[in-house]
């Protein structure tokens, strides 16, 4: 592979627009060799902002034609297997926006391909890469705050009521609305950050769904952990508040600490001590994540670095199966 990684970039939505492609531009060791999405007029356009010299409509031609040496996979949820695969076929690495797959199934079948394939597929879990969240990671890993015992997170924003939310509001293309949308990322995180425990019992319940077929606009979820700790996730796009609200706070035996800002407290001495460390990076927390997210990505297809093992989506997808279980069904399940 040459210095500079040839990528892709398949979907011209929002999550292309505003954290993927701005990101790559910046970098110099990357090239976006081409643009692929069914709206050719609005792939256009978008190319023409960000200088990308070729534009596709099918990911076939764009694999074929770009010999891309990786792509991101930025297109409506539903799509994410099938664009996968198809690129994994294709003998191309893959960032997928999250979820990989729509299913526990769908994400086998992906894993059966990179399987096959012996290629790296890593999904787009940017907010691992947070600073606050990699320093929250760091004390838990140490042991500085004992033992686990519980993950609160929390993530409220406001989207206008009756305001065009496209394919993000269609259960067949999106999979869920807003458990899947904010409570997945923080589900995510609560797993990662206590080393992807197994869950044993989950319950849930999802409000603001006014209409047959709709997606909720809200939910709670809170799991129980074989390994004794628990996980409680709260969500809502109907957020009404001076701003959005996002934060995570895990609980141990000797210790507390939270994300958004970054706080952290240690037992010292039968005293609440503050040992929050201070943050190297400036500016926005979303974009940055972005940043280091690629950069991981980048060692991974130049095989420097290894790509987050796929099972930890499988056991990530069959928690939100149970979820969404447990909300519509009106009870506790098992796992």
């Amino acid at each position: 592979m040459s210095d500079t990684v040839r990528v892709g970039v398949i979907g011209a939505g929002a999550i292309a627009q505003v954290a993927h492609l701005p990101v790559l531009k910046r970098r110099e060791d990357v090239e976006i060799v081409g643009l692929c999405d069914s709206d050719v007029a609005k792939a256009q356009a978008l190319a023409g902002r960000f200088r990308v010299a070729d534009v596709y409509d099918d990911i076939e031609d764009l694999l074929r034609y770009c010999r891309p040496d990786a792509v991101v996979i930025c297109t409506p949820n539903h799509l994410h297997e099938v664009h996968a695969i198809s690129a994994i076929r294709a003998g191309v690495p893959v960032l997928c926006e999250r979820p990989l797959a729509l299913s526990p199934a769908g994400v086998e079948r992906v894993m059966r391909q990179v399987d096959r394939a012996n290629l790296p597929v890593m999904v787009g879990m940017n907010h691992r890469f947070r600073e606050d969240v990699q320093a929250v990671r760091t004390f838990l890993l140490g042991g500085e705050l004992g033992e686990l015992r519980s993950v609160r997170a929390y993530w409220h924003i406001f989207r206008p009521a009756g305001a065009p939310a496209g394919w993000r509001v269609r259960p067949a293309e999106s999979g869920g609305g807003a458990m899947l949308d904010l409570g997945l990322p923080l589900v995510d995180l609560a797993l990662w950050l206590a080393q992807c425990p197994s869950s044993r019992r989950v319950s849930a319940v999802f409000g603001g769904t006014h209409e047959r077929g709709a997606v909720e606009d809200l939910g709670a979820a809170f799991m129980q952990c074989a390994e004794g700790h628990s996980v409680f996730i709260d969500v809502s796009w109907r957020h009404m508040g001076e701003q959005e609200r996002f934060t995570l706070e895990v609980v141990g035996t000797a210790g507390s600490a939270s994300i958004a800002p970054l706080s952290v407290f240690k037992e010292l001495h039968g005293a609440a001590v503050d040992v929050t460390p201070p943050l190297e990076q400036a500016g926005d927390p979303f974009s940055s994540s972005y940043r280091a997210e690629w950069d991981h990505f980048v060692r991974v297809v130049r095989g420097t670095k290894p790509a987050p093992l796929l099972d930890e989506q499988l056991q990530l997808q069959r928690t939100m199966e149970a979820i969404q279980r447990s909300a519509a069904e009106g009870r506790e399940i098992a796992l």
